[in-house]
C-alpha cells in the first residue's frame, strides 16, 4: 500500500507540474509534453483510485493556474453538548455539515450555506477549529490534495427538509455517534470538535 501510494504521490507532482506548464508556457511544442505528462498523471491516478480516468480527467482539465489544494469545509454545530449531522445519501453514513468550498463565498459564508442547505440550521461560525490535511484521514488513495477546516458554530434554530444531498439531521453525542462518512469525517474529528467546544480557549490545530 505504501508503495502505491508513494506512486500516487508521483503522479500528483506530475499533474501539478503539468498544470503549471499548460498554463505558463508559451511553446507549443512546450504544451504538447505538458499534455502528454498530464496524460501519465491520470493514468497513474485512475489505476490507483477508484475514479474513473474520465472523471479525473474533467477534474483536472477544468482547472488552471498553479495547482493548489482543493478546500473541504465542515461546521461543529452544538447545542446541549451535542452536536449536528447529516445523514448523507450518496453512501447512507454521517458528516458533519459541509463540502467544497464554492468561489465568492468567504469561509463563514461557505460554512453557513452548507448548514443551511444540508441540515436546514441557521447558524453562526465563531471559532476556527482546525485546518487538517486531508491525506491524513483517508484510507485509500485520493487524486488531489485536500486541507479541511473545521469550524465550530453557534445554533441559531433549524427545520429540516430532504434535499438531493442528506436525507436526515439530527443531534448525537459523542458516545453515541452513528455510523460516520469516513471521507468526509470520523471520530476522532468529532472528537476534536467537542474538545474544543469545551474549551473557552481553544488554539486552532493545524498539520
Amino acid at each position: 500500500m505504501k508503495h502505491q501510494l508513494k506512486w500516487l504521490e508521483y503522479a500528483k507532482k506530475l499533474q501539478a507540474i503539468a498544470q503549471a506548464g499548460l498554463e505558463y508556457s508559451k511553446d507549443k511544442y512546450d504544451r504538447e509534453r505538458f499534455e502528454e505528462i498530464r496524460d501519465i498523471s491520470i493514468e497513474i491516478m485512475s489505476h490507483y483510485t477508484e475514479m474513473e480516468s474520465e472523471k479525473i480527467r474533467d477534474l483536472f482539465a477544468s482547472e488552471t493556474g498553479y495547482q493548489t489544494p482543493k478546500i473541504d469545509v465542515r461546521a461543529a454545530v452544538f447545542k446541549q453538548n451535542k452536536i449536528l449531522l447529516v445523514k448523507e445519501k450518496i453512501d447512507g453514513l454521517w458528516s458533519l455539515p459541509g463540502g467544497w468550498a464554492d468561489i465568492e463565498f468567504s469561509l463563514k459564508e461557505n460554512i453557513m450555506k452548507e448548514c443551511i442547505e444540508e441540515a436546514g440550521a441557521q447558524v453562526h461560525p465563531k471559532k476556527l477549529i482546525a485546518i487538517l490535511d486531508g491525506k491524513n484521514m483517508l484510507s485509500q488513495p485520493y487524486p488531489y490534495s485536500i486541507y479541511k477546516i473545521f469550524v465550530e458554530c453557534d445554533y441559531i434554530q433549524s427545520v429540516f427538509q430532504e434535499n438531493i444531498e442528506t436525507s436526515a439531521a439530527e443531534f448525537f453525542t459523542l458516545e453515541n455517534l452513528p455510523p460516520l462518512s469516513l471521507t468526509r469525517n470520523n471520530e476522532k474529528h468529532i472528537e476534536m470538535c467537542f474538545q474544543a467546544h469545551k474549551n473557552k480557549y481553544h488554539q486552532s490545530i493545524f498539520d
